[in-house]
């Protein structure tokens, strides 16, 4: 479904010129509305500070109502971040196009004279970041079947965008702050600043690195090899985080040697005391499902970027009951990052060989097959 292209409360007097400078550029015009920066900025008071709900990794994301009373998020990029730019073009381009239940939805952007903006759909419990590892006072209460359903739409949503989007798209900064909760904590992911295309012919991209620290796959961060893998490693990063309630942060470490939330959760596997992961502020939880979930990560966070299931395969190991064959469990992966005070740039090559992904050499599943799921330099932002 394409949004119809229109000027927003008659804020522009010939949308062709507009149009025609924003196609310059690479934009897709037929997929969005366009605003006026002066609707924009009414709608957030001038863009008041008390109106801030977040900041992303190029701009400031405001809360705004619109003059019909639509409430959105308006992200804001930085006037002067010229890298910014592309990531602003990267991110129209990419999330105007698609639509799922669990990404956030695009409503519209501004592109005049040095503005660039982004209006999305305004999600009321902010971000998962927020809501499950905030502040006291931001936290929301979640209970297992929330995080349940939270870990199983994330999932769908990312599933999405590595089978069934036209092209296929690679995230490459899956974590809580890029994952929003609507008013019934429907999750939605969002920023797709980083976000890659993958046409169905390549395997890999080469280019530099581009995510978070703690939630970089080893195999990404050290070599720059980008696949759907990375996502999926990013993704199992996510899922220990919700169901531990605590950070992957290298600040957070557990038990006497200091280990990392992966880490922990491994050597908990090891020990058979892996139910000592979940959040202990879960009174009631079901254990088997909760357990199984831990093990879901740990598959999706193995050092070898090849046993790692396939976003399709994690939907239905979170959503049904399968006997996991843990035998096929290996010990995950982890990067920890040195900084090398390099300077930035791009310079991607594309792999175009057989896709060796599709070849899976082992089934994460005991005695069950799967079915199809039919519904360079390093730039790494801080935690």
């Amino acid at each position: 479904m394409k949004m119809v292209f229109s000027s927003c409360f008659g804020a522009f007097d010939s949308c062709r010129e507009e149009s025609t400078a924003m196609e310059t550029q690479g934009i897709a015009t037929n997929n969005v509305t366009l605003f006026s920066y002066n609707s924009l900025r009414s709608a957030t008071r001038s863009f008041h500070p008390s109106n801030r709900i977040g900041r992303g990794g190029f701009g400031i994301v405001y809360k705004g109502i619109l003059r019909d009373g639509t409430q959105v998020a308006i992200k804001s990029l930085s006037a002067e971040s010229n890298q910014g730019t592309n990531e602003f073009l990267t991110e129209l381009n990419t999330i105007s196009k698609i639509r799922h239940p669990n990404l956030v939805q695009l409503i519209g952007c501004c592109i005049e004279d040095n503005y660039r903006i982004l209006v999305y759909e305004y999600l009321e419990n902010n971000s998962l970041t927020s809501a499950l590892l905030g502040s006291s006072g931001k936290r929301v209460e979640l209970d297992w079947s929330k995080r349940a359903a939270i870990c199983t739409g994330m999932a769908s949503g990312l599933a999405f965008l590595h089978e069934y989007a036209e092209p296929r798209i690679v995230h490459r900064d899956i974590k809580a702050s890029n994952v929003l909760l609507d008013e019934n904590f429907i999750p939605k992911i969002g920023d797709f600043g980083l976000a890659k295309l993958f046409p169905d012919n390549v395997t890999h991209v080469s280019t530099r690195v581009a995510g978070t620290i703690g939630y970089l796959a080893p195999e990404y961060a050290k070599l720059g090899k980008l696949t759907k893998k990375a996502d999926v490693y990013s993704f199992g990063v996510l899922l220990l985080e919700i169901i531990s309630g605590k950070s992957s942060s290298s600040n957070a470490t557990f038990g006497d040697d200091c280990l990392l939330l992966l880490e922990w959760t491994w050597k908990l596997f090891n020990e058979g005391r892996l139910v000592e992961i979940v959040d202990s502020d879960l009174m009631d939880y079901r254990e088997d499902e909760a357990l199984r979930f831990a093990k879901v990560a740990l598959f999706c966070t193995q050092a070898a970027s090849q046993k790692r299931p396939d976003m399709k395969q994690v939907v239905k190991m979170l959503s049904k009951g399968v006997n996991l064959n843990e035998s096929l469990l290996s010990e995950p992966g982890l990067f920890r990052f040195q900084h090398s005070g390099k300077s930035s740039g791009e310079n991607s090559q594309v792999s175009s060989q057989p896709n060796k992904e599709k070849q899976s050499t082992t089934s994460p599943f005991m005695n069950s097959q799967l079915d199809d799921y039919s519904h360079s330099v390093t730039h790494m932002l801080p935690r």
